[in-house]
C-alpha cells in the first residue's frame, strides 16, 4: 500500500484509540464532584458509594488516555515530521501550553484526589477533585484550539515557507473554535451520560443494583435528557461555520455534486465518485438548503466546483449520518427514559428499556467517532487547510515499516479496549453482590448502610463532616 495512506491509518487508529478516553474524563470529572459534592452536602452513603466507583472509573480512562496520548504524539516525529517543519511555531506552542497548564494540574492533583479521602482535609479534598475536573477541561480547550486552528487558520504569516504567528488571539480564537470546543465538550457530556445509564441498568438487570443504582440512573438519564437538544443546537451553528469555511466538506456530508437550490436533505444515498452522482438516493426536498441556509430556496455548492480539492465522499457521508442517526437514537432513550423513569418514581424501568440502555452504553463513543472521522477527512487533502496539503509533510517511510507498527498498534489497543470494557462490566456486577451479601433484606433505593456496619464493609462511609477514615477497599 501507499505509505502515505498507511501513515494517515495509522495515525488514525492512535487518535481513534485515544480520543475515547479524554471523552469520558472530560464530563466524569465533573460528575465524580457533583457526587462528592452531594455526599458530603447531606452526609447520603448512596452518593458516597457512587463516588467510589465512578472515581475508579475516571482513574482507568485517564491512565489510558494518557498512556494512548503520549504514543500518538510520537507519530508527528516519525510519521509527520513537515508538519512541526512547517507549522511548529504555532503547532509546538499550543500543545506546550495543554501540557504546562492542563496536563500538569490534573496529574498535580490527581493522587490527592484518588488516595487523600483520608489523608487531607475535606475541603482540601474537594478542591483537588475540582481541580482536575477544571483541569480536563482546560486540556480539551488547547487540543481543540489546535485542530481548530488547522481547520480555519488564522493569525499567522509565512516566511520562506514556514508558519509563524503574528496574532496569537486570532489563532488560539480562531473562526471554528467556539464551535467546535461547544460542540466537543457537550458530547463527552452525552458520552458519561449513556455511560452512567447503561451500567445502572445493567446492575439492575443483573440483580445486582446497589442503593446508589437509581441516582445514578437518574442523574444519567437527566444528563442525557437536558444535554442532546443542546448539542442538536452546537451541531446546527458548527455545521453553519463549517458552510462558511469549508464549503467542500458540506457539500461531501450531504453528497451534493452539482450546485442547487432547494437541495434535499438525503437520508440514504451511496456516492459514487466516478459517475459523479448518488445511486438509490432517498431523500427530503428542500430539506438540506432549509437546515444549512435557513431557507428552502438556498443555494448549496456541489462538489463539481471543487473537484480535485475536495475530501472523499463516502467516509463523511456515511460517517455524518452514523453521527446524527446515534444522536437521534440517544434524544428517544434520553427522553423516553426519564419519563419512564420519573413516572414510577425514580424506582424501575421497564425490563426492555433497560437492555436498550445498557445496548447505548457507549453510544457516545460511536458519535464521537463518527463526528471525528467527518471533521478530519473532511480536511482532506490539506493538514493546515488550505494552506499545506498533507502529502507535503509526510515522511518518506518504507510502507512495509509503516505496515508492521500499525498492526502492532491494533493489536494491543484493541485488547486494552476489550480489557477497558471487562473491567468496568467486573466493577459493576462485583461491586453489586457484595453489597447484596452484606444486606440485610430486598434491594430498596432508599436504603443506607446500617450503624453497625463493621469497618471495611463495601459503602461504608466516613462521617461527611470530619476529616474522613475511610475502609480499604476504596484503594
Amino acid at each position: 500500500m501507499d505509505p502515505l495512506i498507511l501513515a494517515r491509518l495509522q495515525f488514525a487508529l492512535n487518535i481513534t484509540f485515544h480520543i475515547l478516553f479524554p471523552t469520558i474524563t472530560i464530563a466524569l470529572g465533573w460528575v465524580v464532584l457533583f457526587m462528592l459534592w452531594r455526599w458530603r452536602r447531606r452526609g447520603d452513603a448512596a452518593w458516597f458509594a457512587a463516588y467510589q466507583f465512578w472515581t475508579k472509573v475516571f482513574a482507568l480512562s485517564f491512565a489510558l488516555g494518557v498512556v494512548s496520548g503520549v504514543t500518538m504524539s510520537f507519530q508527528f516525529g516519525t510519521n509527520w515530521p513537515g508538519f512541526m517543519e512547517r507549522a511548529g511555531n504555532i503547532a509546538g506552542p499550543l500543545l506546550g501550553y495543554e501540557v504546562l497548564t492542563a496536563f500538569f494540574l490534573e496529574a498535580g492533583f490527581l493522587g490527592i484526589m484518588l488516595f487523600g479521602l483520608e489523608r487531607v482535609s475535606p475541603r482540601v479534598h474537594f478542591i483537588a477533585t475540582a481541580t482536575v475536573a477544571f483541569g480536563t477541561t482546560l486540556s480539551a480547550f488547547w487540543i481543540l484550539s489546535l485542530n481548530s486552528w488547522m481547520q480555519t487558520p488564522t493569525g499567522y504569516e509565512i516566511r520562506d515557507g514556514v508558519m509563524h504567528a503574528a496574532d496569537w488571539w486570532a489563532i488560539v480564537f480562531n473562526p471554528s473554535f467556539p464551535y467546535r470546543l461547544a460542540h466537543k465538550l457537550l458530547a463527552s457530556g452525552l458520552t458519561v451520560a449513556f455511560l452512567l445509564a447503561g451500567v445502572s441498568a445493567w446492575q439492575m438487570l443483573k440483580g445486582v443494583a446497589r442503593a446508589e443504582t437509581p441516582r445514578v440512573l437518574r442523574l444519567g438519564l437527566t444528563m442525557a435528557a437536558v444535554l442532546i437538544p443542546l448539542q442538536f443546537l452546537a451541531g446546527d451553528m458548527h455545521g453553519l461555520n463549517t458552510l462558511q469555511h469549508q464549503p467542500a466538506k458540506i457539500a461531501a456530508m450531504e453528497g451534493v455534486w452539482e450546485t442547487e437550490r432547494g437541495a434535499p436533505l438525503l437520508l440514504f444515498a451511496v456516492p459514487d465518485e466516478q459517475a459523479r452522482e448518488n445511486r438509490l438516493a432517498i431523500g427530503i426536498p428542500r430539506l438540506a438548503s432549509l437546515i444549512l441556509k435557513h431557507d428552502t430556496d438556498g443555494e448549496i455548492h456541489g462538489l463539481n466546483e471543487f473537484e480535485g480539492r475536495h475530501p472523499p465522499v463516502k467516509p463523511l457521508f456515511y460517517g455524518f449520518r452514523v453521527m446524527v442517526g446515534m444522536g437521534v437514537a440517544m434524544l428517544i432513550a434520553g427522553w423516553g427514559g426519564w419519563w419512564l423513569f420519573r413516572r414510577s418514581g425514580w424506582t424501575r424501568l421497564p425490563r426492555a428499556w433497560l437492555w436498550g440502555l445498557s445496548l447505548m452504553t457507549f453510544s457516545g463513543w460511536v458519535a464521537t467517532v463518527a463526528g471525528w472521522y467527518v471533521t478530519e477527512i473532511g480536511r482532506q487533502p490539506f493538514i493546515v487547510y488550505g494552506v499545506i496539503q498533507t502529502h507535503e509533510v509526510a515522511a518518506r517511510n518504507p510502507g512495509a515499516m509503516i505496515a508492521a507498527s500499525l498492526a502492532g498498534y491494533a493489536t494491543v489497543y484493541l485488547a486494552l479496549l476489550i480489557a477497558y470494557i471487562a473491567a468496568i462490566k467486573r466493577m459493576a456486577e462485583k461491586g453489586g453482590k457484595a453489597a447484596d451479601a452484606a444486606a440485610a433484606g430486598p434491594f430498596d433505593p432508599t436504603d443506607t448502610p446500617r450503624s453497625g456496619s463493621p469497618a471495611g464493609q463495601a459503602g461504608t462511609p466516613p462521617a461527611a463532616g470530619a476529616s474522613p477514615v475511610i475502609s480499604r477497599t476504596f484503594a
